[in-house]
């Protein structure tokens, strides 16, 4: 079989299609993976083919000095309206228009595609090529009917395709989940039940011994709009008697939060699966990734929430 995976967004959108990449490889079958151009080298490093759906700039994760004003306050309406806007508009389009382009070069025999990816399903319909759904939004509330059907249907006229006022064709094939069967909101109910899975063993045995240690991160998305939240998690933790981890991603630099102490360490990127068990508290931006991980491995979390699900 020849799968193609698609994603619209950043690393948070890839990366949790990866371990399905895998294993659909190690199954035997040829996969390629198409997303945002700036994460091209991303996906030729986890040994896939790539198409890019948008200039190679797009969530670029080259390193880069930002500025560090105080941190925006957001609110779940405004979150809301923002990916409606994102995705259900600018980026419905971008991948509607490019993902055509890819499937008819590699001619895929089924399309997986992240959950937020709402222009492919246009795409695959109009090749009447068969779609899956990956979910990556826990809780699924951040998809908001009233709010995503019009925009979308504003591009699905744009190709021909009548409206979908109650988002049908999003879920309408199968549908797989890493995400814990209790977590999704019973305000957000998925069409068809999925099909769940785990992406990687955890084990119970604790590696961990002496003081504690915390984990800190925002993600791969949100570190980048966080203002001057490092800061402040630096001055609020570098007192406590206990060694803290501090990831803030690969386009930032670290040496933009100066100096530390000898028990605080700030990293770009470590494997969080490296991470986890080796921890006793993790806090984060209450993204679904980091939170069902620190869940799967029995941590207890303190969340700043930032956005987004």
């Amino acid at each position: 079989m020849r799968l193609l995976i698609t994603f619209v967004g950043g690393l948070g959108h890839l990366a949790p299609l990866l371990p399905v990449a895998r294993a659909a490889r190690d199954a035997g079958h040829e996969v390629a993976i198409a997303g945002s151009g700036g994460l091209v080298p991303r996906i030729e490093e986890a040994g896939f083919a790539a198409f890019a759906t948008s200039p190679r700039p797009h969530h670029d994760q080259t390193p880069t000095s930002r500025a560090r004003d105080p941190l925006e306050v957001m609110d779940a309406r405004s979150t809301e309206v923002e990916f409606a806007e994102n995705f259900a508009d600018r980026g419905a389009r971008r991948m509607a228009g490019a993902v055509p382009d890819v499937i008819a070069g590699f001619h895929p025999d089924l399309v997986l595609r992240d959950e937020t990816d709402l222009g492919t399903t246009i795409a695959a319909e109009r090749a009447d090529v068969p779609v899956a759904t990956h979910v990556v939004l826990a809780s699924g509330l951040l998809v908001r009917p009233e709010l995503v059907a019009p925009r979308l249907d504003v591009v699905r006229a744009e190709h021909g395709l009548p409206a979908d006022p109650g988002l049908t064709r999003l879920t309408s094939g199968l549908v797989l989940s890493d995400v814990a069967p209790g977590f999704r909101s019973p305000d957000a109910p998925l069409q068809v039940e999925p099909l769940h899975y785990r992406s990687a063993a955890v084990s119970d045995a604790r590696q961990h011994e002496g003081r504690p240690s915390i984990y800190v991160t925002l993600g791969t998305i949100f570190n980048k709009g966080s203002g001057d939240l490092f800061d402040r998690l630096l001055t609020g933790l570098r007192d406590l008697d206990a060694d803290v981890l501090l990831t803030i991603g690969r386009e930032l630099d670290p040496a933009d939060l100066g100096a530390q102490p000898p028990h605080v360490r700030v990293e770009r990127f470590v494997p969080q699966g490296d991470v986890l068990p080796t921890v006793d508290l993790v806090v984060s931006h209450a993204g679904s990734g980091s939170l069902m991980a620190a869940l799967a491995h029995g941590l207890p979390s303190l969340l700043l929430p930032l956005g987004a699900d």
